[in-house]
Order: C-alpha cells, then structure tokens, then sequence
C-alpha cells in the first residue's frame, strides 16, 4: 500500500464541520446541481467525499442505493440521508430545502416566462440553447458515475440488460430495479466476488473514508440507532404536517377545486414517483392533459425542457404542472398568483414526504450496513440505474435533436426511433460542441450553459 493510499484510507481525526459551514456548502450544492440525477449525485460526491471527506465512498454509495429505491427525487433524498447524518434533524432539514430552493424559485420564474413570454424569439432561443448544453451535461454525469459503479464484468452486464429492458421493452422502472436487487443477493450467495459491494474499488485501492466513518468508529452518532418510539414520533409529525394542507383544502374549497385536485393528485404521485421525472412522465402527462385539462398537449415536455435547465431534481417538471393548472383556473385571483399557489402547492405535495422518508427508514438502513446480501442488493440497484441513466439520457438526446420520434411496435419491443429527416441541425451542432467542452477540454458547467444560451439565441435566427 503506498503513503497517498494508506492516507487516503485512514480515518480523519478533525471534527465535522460546523452546521454552519455545512449550510454554505448545501447551498453551493443547491446551486450547481444540474444535469439531472446522475449530475447532480456527482456533484455531491466531488463535494463531500472527495473533497472534503464528510463521509466516506462506501457509506455514501450505500445512503445512495437505499435512496434509490424510494419514490421522490433520489438526489435531493441522498442530500437529506447525508444532512441528517452530519447534523441530526435540522441538518437533514436544512441540506433537503437549500438543494430544491434555488431550482424551484428558478423553475417559478421560467414558469411565469413561460406563459408570458414564450413565443418572443430572444426566449426561444435561449431555451433552445440551453436545452443543448443540458444534454452533454447528462452524458458527461453518466460517463462519471458509471465510472464509479461498474467494477466488475457482473455490473456492468446489469447496467446494460437494465438498458435495453427499459429502451427495448418499455418495463416498469421498478420493476427493473427490484430485479436488479433480486439479481444482487441471489448473485452474492453463489458468485459474492463478482456481486459484492466491496468489489467496485478494486485497483483503486482502499475506499475513502470521511468524517462521518470516524464518528461511528468512535460512537459518536447515537441518533443513528435505530428507535421504534423514535420511528413512531417520525410517523405522527410527518404524516399529519405532509396531508394537512390538502385536508384543509378540500375543507375550504371542496372536492372538485383545482387547489384540492393539485395536493390530492401529487400526494399520490410522491408515493409512486419510483425512477424521478422521466418515469412518471407519460403517466402525469396524460392525467394532466386528458384527465384534468390543466396543459395542452406537448406543454409536458416544454415544462421538462425547462426542469432539465434549472438546478435541482428533474420532478421540478411537476412544479411547471401545478402552476399551469393554477394559471389555467385562477378563480379569483390573479392568474399569475394562482400559478404561484399552485406550484408552491405541487411543492410541498411532492416534497414532504421525502423528509418523511429518510428520517423513518435512514437509521434502520446504517442499521444493516454489514448486512452482506443487502449490501450486494444495493450494489446491484446502482448498476442497474447506470442503465436506466443511459436510458435516460438516449431518451432526451432524441426529443432534444429530432422534431420527430415515433415508437415501433415489433411483437414485444417497442423503442423510441427519431425520423431522421427531422433532424435539426442547429441542435445537433450546439450538442456536439458542449459534449466536446465538457469532455474534451473539461470546461464547467456554467461557462457551458451560458455560451449555449448565447449561442441558441444566434442560431435560432437561421430559422
């Protein structure tokens, strides 16, 4: 073992930092956290295990996958799951709101341009733009965590049949991930060194520890034990604090108002969101369009459009729902005041149980860290969301390059394909250029994202 290796390994003897200092660094985070899931679960683990080593990369990687088999935004829940950790409660509250704020106050503000002002040229562009730069930013975040997660052949095999399971055969996203879970422990009992959690370091040497490693080496993290009064306490706050907005809705303005259809409909929604935005996309789209009448058709991607700009969790998208249905039915009040409440709505709906969620199940999850199979479970779930990723990523780079994509119905496959005479060449031009900036030449997010914008504004005049 070399010196670098061997420091890289020991645990660190300095305190965590203060709540303080961890605030700044959540709202720097919340502030960066582009590019969708995969972007923004990078960027944290740039921040917080390599940088400045809160928490170690095995522990992170473990809060990781259980994040990703709850329903809700699995960035803004591993933000949560990290918080909660590093500062009880309030850390975990303060790390969840600062990494959805700045993108919703973002994605409010696109929302009013949106119905204002979206047909003048100059916004067009710029969308057009940014919509460009967004999609090498997904790639270069999936090439960066796929590097992490696929260490051996076995992974990497998951990754790839998760893929074409979701490109080629349209499964269910949870379906696809309680098969990779079930894959990860069957294959840990007859093949553990090609399904084992520990596997995904190999020559890399031993795995970085952090902060939080050396307190629990040291017992220092009490709140961290599982507690049934504990458990029990959680349920009876955040249940009550989660449905009582809409309880007192449907209270003061019945059944059939907008406001209580928005909190009714996105309560259910966090509780099966499984797969974040893209997952949930067809079904919301249609109950939104065809159920509802809150959008016209084709205004679900434009809301996606703008989501994939803004920083925060991709479900932002259904933040640009609830303001259209409240913009839509105003009653009263005056349009743009009720998209707000309806977004602010659509928010709290969406995104209180996720608090919920990590708060409840966190302690029972570092509970069960040695926990072999489970661990090989977990494990599996992150090489298969590589391909649901990869997925993801194939699926907006063909909505973002070609005016047209049609599904082929073959027996039992049915992929997306783009009519290629469709194509648009000033989108494909301004893509291979951020994917070459940020690959080849490393150049960040923002300087990306600002000469796109500049430049769809310019190439959207050539018609």
């Amino acid at each position: 073992m070399t010196a670098l290796q061997s420091a890289m390994a020991a645990p660190p003897a300095e305190e965590l930092p203060t709540l303080a200092e961890a605030t700044r660094v959540w709202a720097r985070i919340g502030c960066l956290s582009f590019g969708g899931p995969a972007g923004q679960i990078a960027l944290m683990h740039r921040e917080l295990v390599e940088e400045r080593r809160w928490i170690g990369e095995e522990r992170f990687l473990h809060a990781l996958n259980y994040c990703m088999l709850l329903p809700g935004p699995e960035a803004q829940q591993l933000a949560i799951y990290i918080g909660w950790l590093m500062h009880r409660t309030l850390g975990g509250l303060i790390a969840g709101l600062l990494f959805i704020l700045p993108g919703a106050l973002v994605m409010l503000g696109l929302s009013a341009l949106y119905v204002t002002w979206r047909h003048v040229p100059l916004i067009e562009g710029l969308f057009f733009g940014i919509k460009a730069a967004v999609l090498a930013i997904v790639i270069e975040a999936g090439f960066r965590i796929s590097r992490r997660a696929l260490k051996t052949p076995a992974m990497r095999l998951l990754a790839a049949a998760a893929f074409l399971a979701l490109f080629l055969f349209k499964m269910p996203f949870p379906l696809v991930i309680l098969a990779a879970a079930l894959i990860g422990w069957a294959g840990h009992r007859l093949a553990p060194g090609r399904f084992s959690a520990t596997q995904r370091h190999g020559a890399m040497g031993p795995p970085v520890t952090g902060l939080v490693d050396a307190l629990f080496a040291r017992g220092e993290l009490g709140h961290a034990q599982p507690s049934t009064s504990r458990a029990l306490r959680v349920l009876a706050l955040g249940i009550p604090l989660w449905l009582a907005p809409v309880g007192l809705l449907w209270l003061t303005t019945g059944a059939g108002s907008v406001w209580t259809q928005i909190g009714s409909f996105f309560s259910v929604m966090a509780v099966v969101t499984f797969g974040g935005a893209y997952a949930v996309l067809s079904y919301v789209a249609q109950a939104a369009v065809e159920g509802f009448g809150w959008l016209a058709p084709g205004q679900m991607l434009d809301g996606l459009g703008l989501a994939e700009t803004t920083p925060g969790p991709l479900v932002l998208v259904l933040q640009f729902v609830g303001f259209l249905a409240g913009f839509g039915a105003p009653g009263t009040l005056p349009p743009l005041l009720a998209g707000s409440f309806g977004a602010l709505l659509t928010l709290w709906a969406t995104f209180a149980p996720c608090f919920l969620w990590i708060f409840l199940g966190a302690p029972y999850v570092e509970a069960l860290r040695s926990n072999a199979g489970l661990s090989a479970a977990l494990a599996a779930i992150t090489a298969a969301v590589v391909g649901v990723v990869a997925n993801l990523a194939l699926w907006f780079g063909l909505h973002a390059l070609f005016r047209e994509v049609r599904s082929l119905d073959l027996v039992w496959l049915a992929p997306d394909v783009p009519v290629f005479s469709s194509l648009d060449w000033r989108a494909a031009l301004l893509a291979a250029a951020a994917i070459v900036a940020i690959l080849r030449f490393r150049i960040g997010m923002m300087p990306v994202l600002a000469a796109c914008a500049a430049a769809g504004i310019v190439l959207k005049g050539f018609g």
